[in-house]
């Protein structure tokens, strides 16, 4: 085995897998990439001139046996609440520092959960190293230094062109759940479309309703705000329609149902093409408040969310290869400082409110 620490990308023929691939080639990398499709991965690292190996994750003892000898592995096989427990725990058997590029809430916690595990072998453990959610976490730890004792963040975020198949396939399993927000510290589940609001991103204002999305989680511990609401920007006429049909939402949640919804994404979903890509952008907005009626705001402008998590999570695999993040679990502001999202193309924060 050379010196040089080695990295695995796993779920590397996905469509963001393939995009952090190809970024981290670019970088100067050469990750092993890794998935349950021998075949494909083969094809991809032949492609990209770097190692090969197939193999599942329903086992962390198994998983373990693939992943010795390695520094770190950057997890990108979701949907992550099934597939991101057991490679952690074969991260923390074979002491191999833990990236992935979730926005799920519960995978976050999982992750937290362990960081005593994690510190007492010397392993980091960072979830949500893309688009969900270092552009927002970062937004919002700037947002709390700029106000101690905030009690409340609102976080809000747009961005243009479509989805992935994993992405919409891990959106038909969160749905049946409904909404996610945290009250007074404590994680609530809240009714799907809970609540919406005007948001007033830079360039346009627009309707905006609540859900899961992964700051819930991590924004807690970046900036020990207790309430926090995640929006996104949604038309009208489909927030009034999730509203009247939440009472069906749960039926999403019977397994055959489900099947066959995401064979019918695995068809005719293919994510934002090379233009789509290169032109897209991704706008978010936050608000912290506290108790006095004192509040800050602030937008952020930023890459599309999938071309930004292909440099914000091969940033995170180089430092982490470098020996440069703290050990046990981390949000991206935490390891990378709060500011992290300001070294990428195209992105910028202005300030835009506050209120004495």
């Amino acid at each position: 085995m050379s010196d040089t620490p080695r990295a695995m990308i796993y779920g590397a023929n996905g469509y963001t897998g393939r995009l952090i691939a190809r970024h981290a080639v670019q970088c100067g990398l050469k990750p092993t990439l890794a998935g349950r499709n021998h075949d494909a991965i083969r094809r991809l690292a032949d492609e990209l001139g770097c190692p090969a190996v197939g193999f599942g994750l329903e086992n962390p003892t198994q998983i373990a046996e693939q992943l010795n000898g390695y520094k770190a592995v950057l997890h990108c096989a979701g949907p992550f609440s099934r597939t991101a427990r057991p490679m952690m725990d074969a991260c923390l058997m074979t002491r191999t520092d833990y990236l992935d590029i979730t926005g799920e809430i519960e995978v976050i916690l999982a992750a937290a959960d362990r960081t005593e595990r994690a510190r007492d072998v010397g392993v980091a453990l960072l979830p949500a190293v893309g688009f969900d959610v270092v552009p927002s976490d970062c937004l919002a730890a700037m947002l709390a230094e700029k106000l101690p004792g905030a009690r409340v963040l609102q976080l809000a975020f747009t961005s243009s062109g479509g989805l992935s198949v994993g992405t919409a396939k891990t959106m038909i399993e969160s749905f049946p759940q409904g909404g996610r927000a945290r009250i007074d510290g404590v994680i609530r589940s809240v009714p799907t479309a809970w609540k919406t609001m005007q948001i007033p991103f830079r360039h346009k204002t627009l309707l905006g309703m609540t859900i899961p999305w992964g700051d819930v989680a991590s924004a807690y511990y970046s900036t020990g705000i207790p309430n926090i609401e995640v929006y996104t920007a949604t038309p009208p006429k489909q927030v009034a329609r999730l509203r009247r049909l939440r009472f069906l939402l749960p039926i999403l949640a019977f397994k055959p149902l489900q099947r066959l919804v995401k064979w019918q994404i695995g068809r005719s979903v293919t994510g934002p093409d090379d233009k789509e890509l290169a032109t897209g952008s991704s706008s978010l907005w936050g608000r912290v408040s506290d108790d006095q009626g004192r509040s800050v705001a602030a937008t952020l402008e930023t890459l599309s969310g999938y071309r930004l998590t292909a440099l914000t999570a091969v940033a995170a695999l180089q430092r982490v290869l470098a020996g440069a993040v703290p050990r046990g679990f981390s949000t991206a502001a935490q390891a990378f400082g709060r500011e992290f999202i300001l070294e990428f193309p195209q992105t910028d924060i202005v300030w835009t409110e506050t209120t004495a």
